[in-house]
């Protein structure tokens, strides 16, 4: 099974959900050679609940993930901490839902929920804690307490900084920080564009359905992560594309 575990179905946090961008992103998803990917939007995004009001309206929920036309998508969110710091929350639908719910006062950059009552929260739910770009340069976790940090699953190895950090530095630091917190590593695309899909993937042994199953395999390392040659190309290419497209919402006076 190939999945993503960090990708955005909008152009932007401010830009309204299309339906349409939405399912050009499942065709483009399926079209690399995805199983399946974890929808992480930004929690604090624009209507952010709209995305999983259509989803519901519109395709099947089972186990633990919409089914879209054979593509597996588990619901997600990436959270902003106090402290910086980008956290990724995989989980079932109305843990999502609900989980949000708790967050709607945080909101706002500066009242970021702290990274400790973070974890504290997701302690109630079945969920995938996965430390976000963890190397980034605005939004770090190196300056996070290792016991804090050892409350995640994985760490994030993130398309965009592998392109923008380099492949070789990047990885050699994320897997490094990695093995010093005993945590396992997942790739995710951090696409807000589709170009950008398949610049790191993860391939598991077996097809998970659940977040369970997802999580035992992430424990044990039953999968391997993959690279794409043409990771600069996908990237940038998804980039000035996504530059684009905001300019054109734009000059259309939509709010992007």
């Amino acid at each position: 099974m190939n999945i993503d575990f960090h990708t955005h179905i909008k152009i932007s946090k401010k830009s309204s959900f299309s339906p349409k961008y939405c399912q050009e992103m499942v065709t483009e998803a399926k079209a690399v050679g995805l199983d399946a990917f974890a929808l992480t939007e930004h929690f604090n995004t624009s209507n952010f609940l709209e995305v999983y009001d259509y989803l519901d309206s519109q395709f099947p929920y089972q186990e633990d993930y919409y089914s879209v036309e054979g593509l597996k998508i588990f619901p997600g969110m990436e959270v902003d901490v106090k402290e910086i710091g980008h956290i990724l929350l995989i989980s079932k639908r109305e843990s999502i839902i609900e989980m949000f719910h708790h967050l709607k006062p945080h909101l706002e950059e500066n009242k970021f929920i702290p990274f400790s009552d973070l974890m504290n929260l997701t302690e109630s739910f079945e969920v995938i804690k996965i430390g976000g770009h963890p190397f980034r340069p605005d939004t770090p976790l190196t300056q996070h307490e290792p016991d804090q940090l050892k409350r995640l699953d994985a760490l994030d190895l993130n398309g965009k900084d592998l392109h923008s950090l380099g492949i070789e530095v990047n990885q050699e630091n994320v897997f490094r920080f990695a093995e010093e917190l005993g945590l396992p590593v997942v790739g995710g695309s951090d696409t807000h564009q589709y170009l950008q899909y398949g610049s790191v993937v993860n391939t598991f042994d077996v097809p998970c359905s659940t977040i369970s199953e997802l999580k035992n395999a992430i424990e044990n390392k039953q999968y391997a992560i993959a690279i794409s040659p043409d990771l600069h190309l996908r990237v940038k290419s998804a980039s000035l594309t996504k530059k684009l497209m905001k300019e054109l919402l734009a000059t259309q006076n939509i709010v992007c």
